[in-house]
């Protein structure tokens, strides 16, 4: 059988000889049946309680803990997440479905006092219905996790649509779920672009993570429609290290955000900004870092930096660096996995795509600015504003400088990467669209606020 007999195909990016699996894609028909049955569940499980809606999202999390090292192989083998990483996120995967199995228990609005005269005002957030879940292969557990346990805690029905190169990922995880959930109330819907954009065509609500190009064509499709819409779209993001900091700690936050699962993440490091002085010293401490990081087998404990997801990934990290002065890009494995270096350029012209598109790889840009406003300036300057790293023992530097960074995200003296599921997450401009992810955020995208009127029914 081929790829076009099966049009959702699943490969080991460590091994692309190695399929994990081959089916059949549902189509538009079986997204709008899935949406369907979802709404027909919805009233039942929001009626159910707060006591049975926290119940069940606490039996994820207990079955996730059970099933650890059967997820975190299977992230390994189906996306190439080194050993470590794959671990830590299946560990915060079912921290993520524990977290929001308290959110049920929560206030759900406010009751006022009226202006004038008896009665009351009240204020009550109510589910919308059937959530739609699109969500990329980098994160295959935690991401349908945030989406999903928020959305399901206050009442709503969700279907969920993963990328094609994590769906036997989805597929486990929707076992679990769907072990502790009544019938409908999850639902997984494999495909790509049609049953994506049939998805968004009639779902009640829609959370799209991936590239800014489909956010953007997501959000135009769910707005015209006038249904709720967040998008986590790309990042350029940028490390600012001025000459005050601990260059070698630097160096060493700076090569695992660059290079850390291939750089693979939205968060990921791909521009270096050093300021003044800072720049000789952090040149040669991040080659140095950036030539120890361990490249391999994503199975191996040691590996830090696996494989692209694709062939046509790495094509295209090899495509962005030809041309440029290379400070540090060592050699790959030998085998048949798609490898790509982790490399530091410098000398990048002006308009260049390093400085303008998000490249998903270990790569990244070395740029020296005069200050630290000039730094700024050259952080703000790309679409994208998801998150910086700021590198620096001066607090009033800090503080003088971050309320000018147009990012979304802001970490002091730590890599780029990193995500604190219980504070809300996303970026400014093209990077993100809509409220935003996580913690009570996630609680209030997912509900929308009714105001009611209560008037005496005599009068007093």
């Amino acid at each position: 059988m081929t790829d076009a007999a099966f049009p959702i195909t699943s490969h080991n990016p460590a091994d692309p000889s190695d399929v994990l699996l081959q089916i059949p894609a549902p189509g538009a028909s079986g997204a709008a049946d899935a949406v369907g049955r979802a709404r027909a569940a919805q009233p039942d499980w929001l009626l159910g309680g707060a006591a049975a809606r926290s119940a069940a999202l606490g039996a994820v999390a207990a079955a996730i803990d059970a099933a650890a090292a059967e997820l975190t192989a299977l992230a390994v083998r189906e996306v190439g997440k080194p050993l470590a990483e794959a671990r830590a996120e299946v560990a915060r995967t079912a921290a993520i479905w524990r977290y929001y199995a308290q959110a049920p228990y929560e206030p759900v609005g406010a009751v006022h006092e009226t202006a004038a005269g008896p009665g009351l005002l009240l204020t009550r957030r109510r589910p919308h219905g059937v959530a739609a879940l699109i969500t990329p292969w980098n994160f295959p557990f935690a991401i349908p996790s945030w989406k999903a346990a928020p959305a399901l805690a206050a009442g709503n029905a969700v279907v969920l649509k993963p990328a094609p190169e994590a769906t036997a990922c989805a597929q486990r995880l929707a076992e679990i779920v769907q072990q502790a959930l009544p019938d409908e109330v999850f639902t997984l819907l494999p495909g790509g672009a049609t049953e994506g954009q049939a998805l968004v065509s009639t779902a009640d609500a829609v959370s799209f993570t991936g590239s800014t190009a489909v956010g953007r064509d997501v959000a135009r499709a769910a707005t015209e429609r006038g249904v709720p819409v967040q998008a986590e779209m790309g990042g350029l993001n940028a490390a600012i290290v001025l000459p005050d900091a601990d260059i070698e700690r630097a160096a060493a936050h700076l090569a695992a955000a660059i290079a850390g699962y291939a750089g693979q993440k939205c968060t990921a490091t791909s521009r270096v900004i050093a300021v003044g002085a800072a720049l000789a010293p952090l040149r040669e401490a991040l080659a140095a870092a950036l030539r120890a990081v361990p490249v391999g087998d994503p199975a191996d404990a040691a590996t830090v930096s696996g494989p692209l997801i694709s062939e046509a990934a790495r094509d295209q990290v090899g495509d962005a660096r030809r041309g440029l002065s290379p400070v540090v890009g060592g050699t790959v494995p030998d085998g048949p996995g798609w490898y790509a270096a982790p490399t530091l350029v410098e000398k990048v012209p002006p308009g260049h795509r390093l400085l303008r598109e998000e490249v998903f790889g270990p790569l990244a840009v070395l740029l020296p600015a005069d200050d630290l406003a000039h730094a700024v300036h050259l952080t703000n300057s790309v679409p994208y504003g998801l998150v910086t790293s700021v590198h620096t023992a001066d607090l009033d530097a800090t503080l003088c400088g971050l309320d000018r960074l147009d990012t979304g995200m802001i970490r002091i003296n730590a890599p780029s990467t990193g995500v604190d599921f219980h504070l809300p997450f996303g970026g400014t401009k093209a990077s993100s669209h809509g409220p935003r992810e996580q913690g009570r955020a996630a609680l209030e995208f997912y509900t929308s606020t009714r105001t009611y009127t209560l008037s005496p029914s005599k009068a007093t």
